[in-house]
């Protein structure tokens, strides 16, 4: 019996156009695919949201993969069958690094799940559902350019409107979105922590243009700032880098720093804690939608699945796949006549990956014996 293997790609898939936020801009998206084989051939694919360098987050690209090869797989056993909760249970005393943990987890997941012809869906004890979705519309160069896409988007068919805002790039292109396509469109906005406590007479400005929610104005560790600024009950605040782990979302909470969450499954390792995230926000009565990190077919297969949990009562940047790729490492996910995306039939996350799209992508592969 061969040992269980995981194979990890680094892609860099171009972008339909450039995507920019308050932390700088990209042309094309470095994407770490992974490829569990099991013990017995069986195959899982996992993808990871870390970047190439660790700006946004301590995790990055190069110490996930040392991650993985030194500290993970030696935890699990080469010549058993593994299983999600196993990985976690493995991975128990490695504390933070849910990028790498999320990984392999999720290879193994969606491995686990074929070998028994189960849909992701079905595991998670969800119905299949149309998932509304939104679109996460990055900073232009202008504000005529802004109102074409905005316009681009909505004709594609999406309900909901997220702009990027910055410094210097927040009340006048909210103001004209608002004004060009009228007070019903659901709009709200995300600063990616671009700004400080000393922006509260700014940012409070927002409440005028009617926004589902302010998504991150401060620093991840600020959360007594985003609770004070939450209780002017202006504008609701959402919190996305803040909520790394279940604690991390009971502290926000607690504190009334959240009136929503946005989860991000491979930034909260995997998809045993974004469900178990999500179940402590449904049971506290905080709504969640499930964010977006660029991915590809692989990813928005398991986060279609996700968002069916009953929390996720609003729409989640998933979109569809022409919003950032003209190509992809699978079909591709389109909207229906009703701006909605849904999950696939399938077992596992659903996806047939197309191994030579992969290997088209693949700047750099790397191996890793388990156990």
């Amino acid at each position: 019996m061969p040992p269980a293997l995981l194979e990890v790609f680094r892609l860099e898939m171009p972008l339909v156009r450039p995507f920019r936020t308050s932390r700088g801009v990209e042309t094309a998206r470095d994407v770490l695919v992974a490829r569990f084989t099991d013990v017995d051939g069986v195959i899982g694919w996992a993808e990871s949201a870390a970047d190439p360098e660790p700006t946004y987050f301590p995790e990055y690209i190069d110490s996930v993969l040392l991650t993985i090869e030194r500290v993970l797989l030696p935890r699990l056993r080469s010549d058993a069958v593994l299983t999600a909760g196993a990985v976690r249970s493995a991975f128990a005393e490695v504390p933070g690094n849910q990028l790498a943990t999320g990984l392999v987890e999720t290879a193994v997941l969606d491995a686990h799940l074929r070998r028994h012809a189960m849909p992701f869906v079905d595991f998670l004890g969800s119905q299949r559902r149309p998932i509304m979705v939104g679109v996460s519309v990055g900073i232009p160069d202008d504000i005529d350019t802004l109102l074409s896409w905005v316009s681009g988007y909505l004709d594609d068919g999406y309900r909901r409107v997220k702009l990027k805002i910055q410094p210097g790039w927040d009340l006048e292109p909210v103001r004209v979105v608002r004004e060009s396509f009228g007070p019903d469109l659901p709009l709200q906005v995300d600063a990616n922590q671009a700004y400080s406590a000393a922006d509260v007479p700014l940012l409070t400005r927002l409440d005028e243009f009617g926004l589902l929610l302010l998504e991150q104005p401060f620093a991840r560790h600020e959360l007594l700032a985003h609770a004070a600024l939450a209780a002017r009950r202006g504008t609701p605040i959402c919190l996305d880098e803040s909520v790394l782990s279940v604690p991390d979302a009971m502290t926000a909470i607690r504190l009334g720093a959240a009136d929503v969450i946005n989860i991000k499954p491979s930034r909260v390792g995997g998809y045993l804690n974004a469900r178990a995230i999500h179940d402590v926000c449904l049971a506290n009565g905080v709504p969640v939608f499930c964010g977006g990190t660029l991915e590809t077919a692989v990813g928005r297969a398991a986060n279609l699945a996700l968002a069916t949990l009953p929390g996720f009562t609003l729409p989640g940047d998933i979109s569809a796949t022409s919003r950032y790729y003209a190509a992809d490492i699978a079909a591709s996910f389109e909207l229906d006549a009703d701006g909605c995306l849904i999950a696939p039939t399938g077992a596992g996350f659903g996806v047939e990956v197309d191994v030579a799209a992969v290997e088209r992508f693949t700047v750099r592969r790397h191996e890793f014996a388990v156990g």
